[in-house]
Order: C-alpha cells, then sequence, then structure tokens
C-alpha cells in the first residue's frame, strides 16, 4: 500500500501528468464521434474515394495534392477497413500527437509548466483544431510534422528539422511554410552555425524532390516526373481564383480576423470549421502583444511571431497576388501562435498584480477563470459532441 502511494506521489509530480490527462481527454472526445457521421463528409469524399481506389489497385493521384496524407487514409483504412474508423483513425492519432509536440514546443521556448499547460489547454479545445484532428483531411498530418520540425529546431537539431519540413510538405503544399516560419526566426534570433542551418534547411526541397515520386509510385505503381508534378501543384492551385470559381464560405485571409468565418463541414452533427471565439476575439491583440515581447527579444515571443507571420500574413500577399480562393480551416496550422501568445500575456499579468495587492491577485484570478470557463463552453457548444443545436442546411 505504501508503495503504490509513493507511486502515486511520484507521478502526481512528473511534469506530463497534465498534459497527458489532457490528451486522454481529447482522445476520448474524438473516438466518441469517430463514427457520426457513418458517412464521408466535405473533402473526405475525395480523400476517402483516392484511398479506396488504392486500396482496390487502381490507384489514381490527386494532382493538386502530395501523396503523404493520402497514403495515412489509405493505411487507416487498410488497417481498419472502409469504415469511418478506418477513415478518421489516424487523423485522431496526429492530432494527440499535435497536442503532445505543441506541449514541449512552448517548453523549449523557456514557459513555465503553468503557463506551457495553460497554451495546450486552449489549443486542445479549440473548436478548429478538434474539428480537424476529426477528418481524414490532409490538414492535421502536415500540421504534425511541421510541430515536429519547430521542436526538433528548437532543440538545435536542425537536419531533422528539415527533414521533418519535407515530410509536411508531402502531407499538404502549406507545410513549406513551416520552412519559412523556422528560417525567419534563425534570422531575427540565432544566427548559429549559419552553413550547418542552410544545407539543413536544404534538405526540405531535395528530400522532397526524391521521396514524391517514392510516395506517388506507391499509390499509382509507376513513376511520375517530380517536376511536373510540381509544376501541376502550382498551376492547379493557382487557378483555383474568387474570378474563376465560386465557393458560399469560401473567404479573405483577412477578413478571419475582421469577423467570425464559419464553413460547415456536416450539419448533424455540426463539424463546423470555425476558430473558437474565445480566440479569435484576440488575434490582434495578441499578436500586438506578441511584437512587444519580441522587441524585447523575448524567446517565446519572437518565436510565435515568427509563427504567425509564416503561417498566416504570407496568404495576405498571396491572396492579393492571385485572387486564389481561400478559406478560414487555413488559419488551422496559425492557431498554436496565438495560443502561445494568449497564455504569456495571463501568464505576465499574473506576475504583476502578485506584487500589487491580494485583490488584484484574486482579480486576475478570477478573469483567467472566467477565460477558460467561456472557452470550454464554446468549445462544447462548437464541436460535434453536443447535439442541443443544429446548424441550418441551406435549401
Amino acid at each position: 500500500m505504501e508503495i503504490a502511494k509513493q507511486a502515486l506521489h511520484r507521478l502526481g509530480k512528473w511534469e506530463y501528468i497534465w498534459v497527458c490527462l489532457l490528451v486522454l481527454a481529447t482522445v476520448a472526445m474524438h473516438f466518441a464521434i469517430i463514427s457520426h457521421p457513418a458517412t464521408p463528409i466535405f473533402d473526405e469524399q475525395y480523400y476517402v474515394g483516392d484511398a479506396r481506389q488504392v486500396l482496390s489497385g487502381e490507384g489514381a493521384i490527386r494532382p493538386e495534392h502530395p501523396p503523404l496524407g493520402e497514403l495515412l487514409i489509405v493505411f487507416g483504412m487498410f488497417l481498419f477497413g472502409d469504415t469511418p474508423l478506418g477513415w478518421r483513425f489516424f487523423s485522431v492519432v496526429f492530432g494527440s500527437l499535435n497536442i503532445l509536440l505543441f506541449y514541449l514546443i512552448c517548453r523549449r521556448l523557456g514557459l513555465s509548466q503553468k503557463t506551457t499547460f495553460l497554451a495546450t489547454f486552449l489549443v486542445a479545445l479549440e473548436n478548429l483544431s478538434f474539428i480537424q484532428a476529426s477528418v481524414a483531411m490532409l490538414d492535421v498530418y502536415s500540421l504534425t510534422f511541421m510541430l515536429a520540425a519547430f521542436w526538433l529546431y528548437l532543440r538545435g537539431n536542425y537536419p531533422f528539422a528539415g527533414v521533418s519540413i519535407c515530410l509536411s510538405t508531402l502531407a499538404k503544399l502549406t507545410g513549406a511554410l513551416g520552412l519559412v516560419a523556422i528560417a525567419l526566426h534563425w534570422l531575427l534570433a540565432r544566427r548559429d552555425r549559419a552553413v550547418h542551418f542552410w544545407a539543413s534547411m536544404a534538405l526540405a526541397p531535395l528530400l522532397f524532390l526524391q521521396l514524391l515520386p517514392l510516395f506517388d509510385f506507391a499509390i499509382t505503381g509507376h513513376f511520375i516526373d517530380p517536376v511536373n508534378r510540381i509544376r501541376n501543384f502550382l498551376t492547379l492551385n493557382a487557378s483555383v481564383t474568387f474570378s474563376y470559381a465560386t465557393h458560399p464560405y469560401a473567404s479573405r485571409p483577412w477578413e478571419w480576423l475582421l469577423q467570425p468565418q464559419l464553413m460547415p463541414y456536416w450539419y448533424t452533427p455540426h463539424y463546423t470549421a470555425i476558430i473558437s471565439f474565445t480566440i479569435w476575439a484576440l488575434i490582434i491583440p495578441v499578436v500586438l502583444y506578441l511584437l512587444f515581447q519580441a522587441k524585447r527579444a523575448s524567446q517565446a515571443g519572437l518565436f510565435a511571431i515568427s509563427w504567425f507571420g509564416s503561417t498566416y500574413l504570407v496568404w495576405i500577399p498571396l491572396e492579393l497576388l492571385t485572387d486564389r480562393l481561400s478559406y478560414v480551416y487555413y488559419f488551422y496550422p496559425t492557431v498554436g501562435a496565438i495560443c502561445i501568445g494568449v497564455a504569456l500575456g495571463f501568464s505576465q499579468l499574473s506576475q504583476m498584480v502578485k506584487t500589487r495587492g491580494r485583490g488584484l491577485s484574486w482579480l486576475a484570478i478570477s478573469m483567467v477563470a472566467i477565460y477558460l470557463t467561456a472557452h470550454v463552453v464554446i468549445f462544447a457548444t462548437l464541436s460535434p459532441l453536443t447535439s442541443w443545436w443544429a446548424f441550418p442546411i441551406p435549401q
């Protein structure tokens, strides 16, 4: 009995116990809804359809996307069959890994355990992040490899960071934005081992060219010229513009910040791609705060603002230059940067009021508690876990 008590005591002091419990809670929520609906939703209809062709021996590549994400969906269906579990299993796995990787990134940035857990809690219960980890789309796979690249880079493991960026881009082309984030932060904050760093970053495009035809071969059974594939990626993605195509839920990147944007993937249960209001409402003030922190050479501030600029701000000039159709779920890779800023701000507020009297300290605690309660309530309301409201189905 005494040994068991000591083991529980040690477990309670283990740094990762709370984040592990948080991950287990989100996994339980994902698996509670993984079979609903029992039909492919939104872009799942394309990726699941492609995976069915691969498994039947009639594999065909999707010309606008790299193949790694599709192969992971294929693997899930190979293990668990052509079922909702097979379609979405690895999305849940990778979404859960994202929470752990995000925690490790925050710790590498020098955030305290409490601040890190606060930021991780916000990410784990953020609606857009939860939704993308619930569906068989490419974004969650790309983000996992991007976060792995961030963590490896912050550890100083530049070669493997380059490899992870390559894998992120092989899952979805937007993974290449992770390379921009790393390079920008290195220029602003590190500038160490320059030759080693740039050689490591060069691994990403070089490996991409090597692995792309191998993954394509796994799908089609024959060799496809990677240069032509890349040309097709760029041509096809650039052709989907507001002037050429329409979509009722398409939006411009700057609109994602000016007013809440949504995109329903399914109506009942409601899978709705929308940034949680508790995160969305603070994006602009948090970015200003992160700029202030970056100017003061804050490690977390510098990295978060590099992350934000490279995965979100880059969409604005791209939009102006290409008029490309865009959707609010493109903000998904940026959510973590905002959550770091929110947690950092609350942490600094707590430190400021701690020295100014007990009353102010309790006021700060109350503000954080109210905010976190609102965050949980909004998550519960927006997520597919609740069914007391239904998204209006257009006629």
